[in-house]
C-alpha cells in the first residue's frame, strides 16, 4: 500500500503542505516497510484551473492508496472520493516523517 503526504520538499524531513492541489512534493511511502520510495514532483501547482482532479488522477495512475494533507478543496474531495482513496489531516505534525508516523499511529481525523 502507498500513502502519500503533501510536502513543501522532497523528503521525509520536508515541512507538510496544507494545499493538497497545490502542493509542491508529494512524499510517497511504502506502507508495508515504512520507507519513502518516491517523491512526486506536483506539475499541477502552478496550473490556473482544474488543479485538484488532475492531481487525483496522478495519483491515482502512480497507485496511491491513502494521502495525508492539510486542506482538500471540493472538486478533488470528490475526486478522492470517487476513487476511493481515504484522506487524513496531519494535524500538529511539523515533518512529513511525523506525520506518517500519526497516520500509522491512527490518531489523524479523516477527511475523506
Amino acid at each position: 500500500m502507498k500513502v502519500c503526504i503533501t510536502s513543501k520538499g522532497d523528503s521525509p524531513e520536508s515541512v507538510p503542505e496544507n494545499r493538497f492541489g497545490r502542493t509542491p512534493f508529494f512524499v510517497v511511502y511504502n506502507d508495508e516497510t515504512g520507507e519513502v520510495i518516491e517523491a512526486i514532483n506536483n506539475a499541477s501547482a502552478n496550473d490556473a484551473s482544474g488543479v485538484g482532479p488532475k492531481v487525483v488522477q496522478m495519483l491515482v495512475s502512480k497507485g496511491v492508496n491513502v494521502v495525508v494533507t492539510g486542506q482538500v478543496g471540493g472538486n478533488a474531495n470528490k475526486g478522492l472520493e470517487v476513487a476511493g482513496i481515504p484522506t487524513y489531516a496531519f494535524g500538529e505534525a511539523t515533518t512529513v516523517a511525523e506525520a506518517y508516523v500519526a497516520y500509522k499511529a491512527g490518531t489523524l481525523a479523516r477527511i475523506v
